[in-house]
């Protein structure tokens, strides 16, 4: 039996991005990508990014994060989740609460420092973007990121035949368009995301730029599907905006699940997301659900 059978956990969500919180500091265990799928199938606990506390790494850290999709594959970032862990650090009577009100939070891509804003609301640092081709990471070596040709071919979308690529702690291929409602994701998105472009697959953004700060935004997220939100693909889109003369550098980024404000810092290079988390309810891991775990 899994060692997380009748584990608390966290159910929350940033704007809708469903996020599960499991608290495993003060223990070896490590969540296989078996028990992560598991965790993902049962209603109660479902999500789009699984985020696991472990005891801190590096010195000055009040944790370091596992990030793990609904296919239990690892990612090295999730903004909308890593503002959910704040909130359960800072607000949740079981989780213990940094002494200052601050937190720094590790993954395997690098520190966060989270500031909280208001009770519900916090902005994450989520570092400096990457934009060399070998960082992202990209299949072949491209001087300007900024505009990147892609193998698979939608004859019906010529529009879709070259992206911005971004890395975020995980790789992200902003796609312009016209309307980002027209189009079908759940055809399209697996197809984009898989493009032997990107050998470790790729977050898929359709992004309708409305003015200087503001961008319309969809999102096929890599080992989830289509979500609500996404914070790591809004910071590679003000990212990619910017840099093509798009947006500015600080914009209003409105998802299906509502609104996060980006701003890329000039200072450092910093990209900053502030939004809003929630907690829709806690409970406990089934053990049933790990029955089949393999």
């Amino acid at each position: 039996m899994s060692p997380l059978a009748n584990h608390r956990f966290l159910k929350m969500n940033g704007l809708g991005n469903e996020i599960t919180v499991l608290d495993l500091r003060g223990s070896a265990h490590v969540v296989g990508a078996a028990e992560a799928r598991a965790i993902a199938v049962d209603p109660r606990s479902r999500f789009d990014q699984l985020m696991v506390l472990h005891d801190p790494v590096s010195p000055g850290t009040d944790a370091y994060l596992r990030i793990y999709n609904t296919d239990g594959s690892e990612s090295g970032a999730c903004g909308n989740g890593t503002r959910c862990v704040a909130w359960a650090m800072v607000t949740d009577p079981v989780m213990s609460r940094p002494a200052d009100g601050g937190l720094v939070l590790e993954t395997k891509a690098g520190l966060l420092p989270v500031t909280q804003v208001s009770e519900t609301v916090f902005t994450v640092d989520m570092g400096p973007p990457r934009l060399d081709w070998n960082e992202i990471p990209l299949r072949d070596p491209y001087p300007d990121t900024r505009a990147v040709a892609v193998d698979t071919h939608l004859p019906e979308h010529p529009e879709l035949r070259t992206a911005s690529a971004v890395g975020m702690g995980n790789p992200h291929a902003v796609f312009w368009v016209g309307d980002a409602a027209a189009y079908d994701l759940a055809a399209i998105g697996p197809v984009l995301e898989h493009d032997p472009a990107f050998p470790e697959r790729a977050n898929i953004s359709f992004a309708q730029v409305v003015g200087p700060d503001r961008v319309i935004l969809r999102v096929w997220e890599r080992g989830v599907g289509e979500t609500r939100a996404c914070g790591s693909a809004s910071c590679a889109t003000l990212v990619a905006g910017a840099r093509k003369g798009l947006t500015g550098r600080r914009a209003t980024i409105s998802l299906p699940g509502g609104d996060l404000v980006i701003a890329w810092r000039e200072s450092d290079g910093h990209v900053l997301m502030t939004g809003a988390t929630e907690l829709e309810h806690e409970g406990f891991l089934s053990p049933v659900v790990f029955a089949g775990a393999a």
